[in-house]
């Protein structure tokens, strides 16, 4: 199991990816509410927005995809901007040996994937890849980004066992304990100079010898 993806919360998809492409990144929009940052290989991120009614949708969502699903996801609904969540790779969801909702398999585009959101939720959810891959065999970004090779996260001492069994030492994973499990922080390789805070729609990025 390796990361997939980290999800940025944006209020307008169009104004965040006109501001990534601003600071360098190369950005591919992938529907009406995401986009990629895509590197060569590695993790991804993800800009994404939320339907304005979805923090009214747990108990719908919940028995659409399974327990935890609505929790998590009208919790992106009510989120500010930055950080939301963090996605796993898994060949299939149920091999991650964690309590999970269902199964969902989804087409987009003619890319093929399944999901499935663990019961609790603040731990990272499983994705499986996509078919056929999207990985670019290069790609480059003018800032210099090259790799994601950091999420650095808090981790709740309650949720810490399910995290591990998750992750499953992902070295990608800088774990420190906090109060509430979520994403501080990513580390990109490549990196020329820190990047203007004022276009991150909330999030941080470190250069790749960069600490908190």
């Amino acid at each position: 199991m390796s990361c997939s993806h980290v999800l940025v919360k944006v209020a307008s998809l169009d104004r965040a990816v006109a501001d990534f492409r601003a600071l360098g990144f190369e950005v591919k929009p992938a529907s009406s509410r995401h986009a990629h940052v895509w590197f060569a290989k590695g993790p991804i991120i993800e800009l994404v927005t939320t339907p304005a009614g979805a923090r009214f949708s747990r108990i719908p969502l919940n028995l659409l995809w399974g327990k935890g699903s609505g929790t998590r996801m009208a919790g992106w609904a009510v989120a500010g901007e930055g950080f939301c969540d963090v996605a796993v790779l898994v060949d299939s969801p149920s091999s991650a040996g964690v309590p999970i909702g269902k199964v969902v398999p989804w087409e987009r585009d003619g890319i093929r994937f399944s999901f499935a959101y663990p019961r609790n939720p603040s731990v990272p959810f499983l994705v499986t890849p996509y078919d056929p891959p999207q990985h670019p065999a290069s790609v480059t970004h003018p800032n210099g980004a090259s790799e994601l090779i950091g999420v650095l996260m808090d981790v709740a001492p309650a949720d810490r066992a399910v995290f591990d069994q998750i992750v499953a030492g992902d070295p990608v994973f800088e774990v420190s304990a906090g109060p509430v499990t979520r994403v501080r922080a990513i580390r990109l390789a490549g990196l020329a100079s820190a990047l203007d805070p004022s276009l991150l729609h909330g999030i941080t990025v470190l250069t790749e010898d960069e600490d908190l």
